[in-house]
């Protein structure tokens, strides 16, 4: 093939990508060889495509071209064969050695015979060198990691794995200079030629056959239709720079449309763009950025580029030519996006809220998004802060000014002053929210952050209910966009309830609205009751779309968060369900995703979220798709107790889902990263924003609503200010009438007499002691597994063991609890994970033991060798790192579970990789033992601490020093010869909790400023151990006498403290206290003790109370000046 062939290939390539005709473009890399596409290929191993793999990979190389090429094929086929023999599938375990595998036994026999023999094992991680092998997800992963290093080594691979630097859209823009050439060449060339075809060359008709300009401009090329001939081009289109501000997407929908009794607008290529602003925009057409990536097809993939919205636009090549016929469609998001899995979806029921009535609608906040707003069929609306389960805010349905209201509204209250919400949204900022009624009216509350609500516009928007509500801002000026019984919908002003719009056309009341906006054009879907969809620019030429709804249902749309693909759900009357994607060049379903039950009870409501998933509340569950997928993905019930129709509602980043219950409930939803966003935030209001708020003199105006600048965060820092954003969007400097600031009354708040909690007796908080029938032994080390389900314990005579809390009625999100004993589980085989001891005695050695973050392993010391044991059967998997020195402390790093720093005896840590059986590096810095190891990912490092009572800081990237200090041992306090001291990152992973009997101190890393000590009274005795809460605004101190204290981590103030008689029997012959102090994962007031008689208690503050105490109040950022009888000293020390 000529390079000009083989470079038209990559054009093709990157024309399909554009269009997303994501099976034609990889089929063509396979087919011509020319690309081979790593993303494409990293995605079909991480899901396990096997036989897709080595189809792909057929395109590039056969088994026997080289020994590259052997071995990528091998590693692939050796995975399929172990991922057989885990399911326990031996049938197809022989199918893959007899087909796929034997043909490496002609180059290594004695290879192929040891595969052939794990058909004989149990499990085949008992054969030596397969005993590392990890779950599935993490052994593929090792796996592609070695595949990509022998791709790129693979000289048969070379110039493949780059693909060519393109302009955007470069096929387009070649087509559209011959066509410029083509009508050059036209003997009578017409100014506004007429092109319905690519398939013959182009030539103007006889000039006395001229035709008046098509009514309707559209786009040639801007988005390829599936089937049917290109519409004409019109009056403004052919020869002059094509506007790039006009959004394809509606252009299909417009010329394409039924006709209307509303004419359409002629100046632009849609027939939408009003007439005083069609010649500006032809006036300055906009130019893609050029600027791609080698990697891909374009650069509408790339980060930056998604964050913006995408511009229609031209190439530079089309702008310079007279004449432009095919205007260039950016692409939406190219098929090269990595991937996702069913784990990024929020499916594990965390809590459960009780609004009291029927929910009807939710909405999260934008910015704080542990906020969540909630309209009820009685007419309530709420903002709950879910860590706290707090109602933080709420209002009743009441009209603030009947007076002004209309005689017929009057009238209907008369009879029945209620008023169900059929919609509740907060505005892109948070800092307004609206409420649609059932009756008339919408409200407008303005948000200040904490439980400051204020009421902000009132507006009688519709006769009779009012059945959606929208904010957008057109003309950058934010509105609220409202429907109705009446047929109608309306835009508003946000700031003075001024109407500006009334759009009028539907024939049957309007279900919903969608206001959307391409590039600067401003427009809104409607849809209504009798299936029929419209589509509004903000003038007064009427709907520019007359389309019907899949089965003519009730239908809602809303687009994916990067605003480029287009979805919609609903339900007919006769029950029957659609949820479909539209294409909108063609004003046609794209589409049908399969999975919605038949005879539907209430209309089915939908959500998008991640520009990845959909999801909809049907059958008593809650199901998801891939948006690339019309096959249902999976679905929850979410614990059972929904209505056959729920109600949901992701958060912005889309890690948590609300979802409504028949008992008039909210469950929320979470994966991973919404219980860790959960967690960081302290489980009380925003106490923070309140006292920002106190601050503010004048609320400034309405603020850059939707804007760039509004930082989504889920960490600490975000909690610090009110939600201030109020600055006008794009300028737009109008204020809030009525916004008065907040005021405290100083003498009100400081006659609060604050008292420290005290708990003495059983009855004060819940307590469990877990049972063991094993020998007791006093508790070296403990801690939570990552889920939160179970308990694990090292013993002081070398033996692991594993409390587990089973799901059942009573603990339905699965979760350890002082409230259902657990069972102290041991597999079939009734072995106990116990550590090689050597010829030490364990009662002398310093136990250690550190959990992998999937919970599988355990890496676990006593004094001997180092072992790692297998969670689920209990078996050694390995041993290593015999005596002297011993292990003292253990961690995995965080990014690389197979990197492991190991705290040693002699002082000296070890950074050793497990998968080579490696040292990699001894630092040396400690003069004492290493009693404390913590990572922090965000800095890089890894903090230190010894019996020397001193810290250390290692830069992970080179393990260099980069700070060291010794703790400040307060005056009057000897410390023990070797007491230890540990140390521990706040979820922010910046600042230190460091642990001394003497002491507890915040340092912050990476310089080790220390920002606070607290040091305890004498009388408690020396601390014994310490733990931050899962959200770290909380620190559980364990002491020699028996008792913890609970301190607030921001002030280091003791706020509760439990004392010994309050979890443990009355025995005055025994001295029994704890030794060491673990934190729940996830909630934030459960914490577990083991003791020196071997015990472990979990322990929870009573339901009644939800929390350990109540944290003193501050004056000028410190603490009171007595600690009231508190275990510490009068004040925490800098």
């Amino acid at each position: 093939m000529s390079s000009l062939s083989r470079e038209l290939v990559f054009l093709i390539l990157q024309f399909l990508d554009e269009e997303k005709f994501k099976e034609s473009v990889h089929k063509l890399e396979q087919e011509s060889g020319f690309f081979f596409n790593m993303r494409y290929f990293e995605d079909m191993v991480t899901n396990g495509e096997w036989e897709e793999v080595e189809k792909y990979l057929s395109g590039f190389t056969k088994v026997d071209d080289n020994r590259y090429s052997m071995k990528i094929f091998f590693e692939i086929r050796k995975q399929k064969y172990l991922e057989a023999l885990d399911k326990r599938d031996r049938a197809k375990a022989v199918d893959i050695l007899v087909k796929d595998l034997k043909v490496f036994a002609a180059f290594n026999e004695e290879l192929f015979k040891e595969i052939t023999q794990l058909l004989t094992l149990d499990n085949f991680r008992d054969n030596e060198q397969l005993s590392k092998y990890g779950d599935t997800k993490s052994a593929r992963g090792i796996m592609l990691a070695e595949l990509k290093k022998l791709i790129e080594a693979n000289p048969l691979f070379r110039d493949k794995l780059q693909f060519p630097t393109l302009k955007n859209s470069r096929l387009r823009t070649l087509i559209n200079q011959s066509l410029n050439w083509q009508h050059q060449l036209c003997k009578n060339p017409r100014p506004n030629p007429d092109i319905k075809t690519l398939f013959v060359d182009h030539s103007c008709g006889q000039p006395n056959g001229a035709r008046a300009p098509s009514p309707v401009t559209n786009h040639l090329m801007g988005a390829v239709p599936k089937t049917g001939g290109f519409p004409p081009l019109g009056a403004h289109g052919p020869f002059q720079p094509t506007p790039a501000a006009l959004p394809t997407s509606l252009a299909g929908w417009m010329a394409n449309s039924s006709p209307v009794p509303h004419p359409s607008a002629s100046a632009g290529p849609m027939g939408l763009a009003a007439a005083n602003n069609a010649g500006a925009l032809l006036k300055r057409p906009r130019t893609p950025p050029t600027n791609n990536p080698a990697m891909d097809y374009q650069t509408a993939d790339s980060e930056h580029v998604m964050k913006r919205s995408r511009p229609f636009g031209v190439t530079d090549e089309a702008n310079n030519l007279p004449v432009n016929i095919l205007p260039v469609a950016y692409p939406n998001q190219s098929h090269g996006q990595s991937s996702y899995s069913t784990d990024d979806l929020p499916r594990n029921v965390v809590m459960t809220i009780n609004p009291g009535s029927s929910v009807k609608s939710m909405d999260f906040h934008p910015v704080q998004q542990i906020l969540l707003l909630v309209g009820t069929n009685m007419g309530d609306v709420m903002v709950y802060e879910l860590p706290s389960h707090e109602r933080i805010a709420n209002r009743n349905f009441k009209a603030w000014d009947l007076a002004t209201c209309s005689v017929a509204l009057q009238a209907t209250l008369a009879n029945d002053y209620t008023a169900s919400i059929n919609r509740v949204v907060w505005s892109p900022d948070g800092t307004l929210f609206g409420v649609a009624y059932s009756k008339h009216l919408v409200h407008i509350y303005s948000y200040h952050g904490g439980d400051d609500l204020r009421n902000h516009l009132e507006i009688e928007a519709h006769a009779g209910s009012v059945n959606d509500l929208a904010f957008s801002y057109p003309n950058k000026q934010l509105c609220v966009v409202t429907c109705g019984e009446d047929r109608v919908i309306k835009v508003w002003d946000a700031v003075t309830g001024a109407k500006q719009h009334t759009f009028e056309g539907h024939e049957a009341p309007v279900y919903s609205v969608c206001p959307h906006h391409k590039e600067s054009i401003q427009f809104i879907f409607s849809t209504a009751t009798d299936g029929k969809i419209k589509a509004w620019l903000y003038d007064n030429v009427g709907s520019r779309v007359d389309y019907d709804a899949p089965g003519h249902s009730s239908t809602t749309m809303a687009y994916s968060a990067d605003g480029s693909r287009l979805f919609s759900c609903g339900t007919n009357k006769e029950g029957d369900s659609y949820l479909v994607e539209w294409n909108e060049s063609e004003g046609a379903v794209k589409r049908t995703y399969h999975g919605l039950g038949k005879r539907t009870v209430g209309v089915v409501q939908f959500d998008t979220t991640k520009n990845r998933f959909l999801a909809a509340g049907d059958e008593f569950m809650v199901k998801f798709w891939d948006m690339d997928s019309v096959n249902l993905l999976t679905s929850t019930d979410a614990d059972g107790g929904l209505p056959a129709s729920p109600s949901i509602r992701f958060n912005k980043e889309g890690i948590l889902l609300a979802v409504s219950t028949n008992d008039n409930g909210i469950k929320i939803l979470a994966n991973s990263d919404g219980i860790r966003l959960l967690r960081t935030v302290e489980s009380r209001t925003f106490d923070a924003s309140r006292a920002a708020s106190v601050a503010v003199v004048k609320a400034p105006a309405i603020g850059a609503f939707g804007s760039s600048n509004i930082t989504v965060g889920t960490g600490i820092g975000d909690r610090a200010a009110p939600v201030p954003a109020m600055v006008g969007l794009n300028n737009d400097s109008r204020s809030l009438a009525d916004v008065k600031p907040r005021i405290v009354d100083e003498s009100i708040e400081k006659s609060r007499i604050w008292k420290l909690t005290e708990i003495n007796e059983p009855s004060q908080c819940r307590s469990l002691r877990l049972p063991d029938n094993l020998t007791a032994m006093r508790v070296s080390r403990l801690i939570y597994t990552n889920s939160g389900l179970a308990i694990l314990a090292l013993s002081s005579n070398a033996v692991h063991k594993l409390w587990k809390w089973q799901r059942n009625d009573r603990t339905t999100i699965g979760k350890a609890t002082a409230s259902i004993v657990p069972q102290l589980w041991q597999p079939a085989s009734g072995i106990l994970m116990t550590n090689d001891i050597s010829d030490t005695n364990p009662e002398d050695a310093v136990p250690c033991f550190a959990l992998s973050k999937n919970d599988s392993y355990v890496m676990s010391a006593s004094g001997g060798k180092i072992s790692l044991f297998n969670m689920m059967t209990f078996k050694t998997m390995t041993t290593f790192m015999p005596p002297p020195p011993a292990a003292t402390y253990l961690a995995f790093h965080p990014q690389d579970n197979n990197i492991i720093a190991i705290g040693m005896e002699d002082s000296s840590i070890q950074i050793y990789n497990v998968r080579v059986d490696e040292v990699k590096t001894k630092l040396k810095g400690h003069q004492k033992r290493i009693t404390g190891l913590a990572f922090s990912h965000v800095l890089n490092v890894l903090v230190s601490s010894g019996a020397d009572s001193q810290l250390c800081v290692w830069n992970t990237d080179g393990w260099e020093r980069q700070a060291s200090k010794f703790l400040q041992i307060p005056s009057g306090r000897a410390a023990a010869p070797l007491a230890d001291t540990r140390v521990q990152f706040h979820l922010d992973q910046i600042h230190l909790l460091a642990v001394h009997e003497t002491q507890i101190a915040i340092y912050e890393a990476p310089k080790l400023e220390c920002l606070k000590q607290w040091v305890p009274r004498e009388a408690s005795g020396p601390i014994t151990h310490a733990a931050y809460s899962c959200d770290s605004q909380s620190i559980y101190v364990s002491f020699a006498d028996g008792s913890v204290g609970v301190l607030t981590a921001t002030t280091l103030r003791l706020r509760c403290r439990i004392l010994p008689a309050a979890y443990l029997p009355p025995n005055p012959s025994l001295s029994v206290y704890p030794l060491v102090v673990a934190a729940h994962p996830s909630d934030p007031n459960q914490f577990a003790l083991g003791l020196t008689d071997g015990g472990v208690h979990v322990l929870e503050p009573l339901e009644s109370e939800g929390k350990w105490g109540t944290s003193p109040p501050t004056e000028n950022g410190a603490g009171p000046s007595t600690a009231s009888g508190a275990a510490g000293s009068d004040q925490p020390q800098r």
